[in-house]
């Protein structure tokens, strides 16, 4: 079973993560090579697998898809803290936010799914999250979620990491805390090194 961390401590996950069925699509090629990862705009999944996802009792985390097809069936357990909505990395803040009417703070947790670790999407629509559209509540890191990200994870705005069942929780939570000057803006406040040295010459 995979740890989830949440902060910088192991916490207990009560939730229960909705997926589709795998597809059975052949592998798609585009100039002779593989197409490694699922494009913006392409098809969601059929309406009769969409129509057919249960979505179980307690606290849920279901697919984006499902939520917009079924959210008005949803809305009362929206209303009651029970459902949660995860992006895949191919998958548009854009929709779900619109789908709530702009106020993504109705949901209690979004997750966002790194599909293979080489898939560096989720990272931005983690920020397009935090700064767009202000989303203030648990925003967890899903998937192919390994030790080496987790410094990345949390300066975009992840606090909550579900780890790959094969990695261990604390070394993945003393990599929250791997370099201690960042060389780029982000969501944590933390001002990056080249601001630090402008700073410095104008005081000199």
């Amino acid at each position: 079973m995979a740890d989830l961390i949440r902060g910088n401590t192991l916490a207990h996950n009560e939730w229960t993560w909705v997926k589709l069925p795998e597809s059975t699509e052949p592998v798609r090629k585009a100039a002779g090579k593989v197409v490694m990862f699922k494009l913006t705009g392409e098809p969601a999944a059929p309406e009769d697998v969409v129509a057919a996802c249960e979505v179980p009792a307690g606290k849920v985390m279901i697919p984006l898809t499902v939520w917009l097809r079924r959210r008005e069936e949803l809305a009362a357990r929206v209303a009651a803290g029970e459902i949660a909505v995860w992006l895949d990395s191919h998958e548009e803040p854009a929709e779900l936010a619109e789908s709530l009417g702009g106020d993504l703070n109705r949901l209690p947790l979004i997750g966002v799914n790194f599909p293979k670790f080489i898939d560096g999407r989720g990272f931005s629509i983690a920020f397009i999250l935090r700064t767009r559209y202000g989303y203030r509540n648990e925003l967890r890191a899903l998937g192919d979620v390994l030790r080496d990200q987790m410094f990345f994870f949390r300066r975009t705005g992840f606090d909550a990491y579900l780890l790959r069942a094969d990695q261990k929780p604390e070394r993945c939570i003393a990599a929250l805390n791997d370099f201690t000057t960042p060389y780029q803006t982000s969501t944590d406040g933390i001002t990056p090194v080249f601001r630090r040295r402008i700073g410095q010459k104008a005081i000199a």
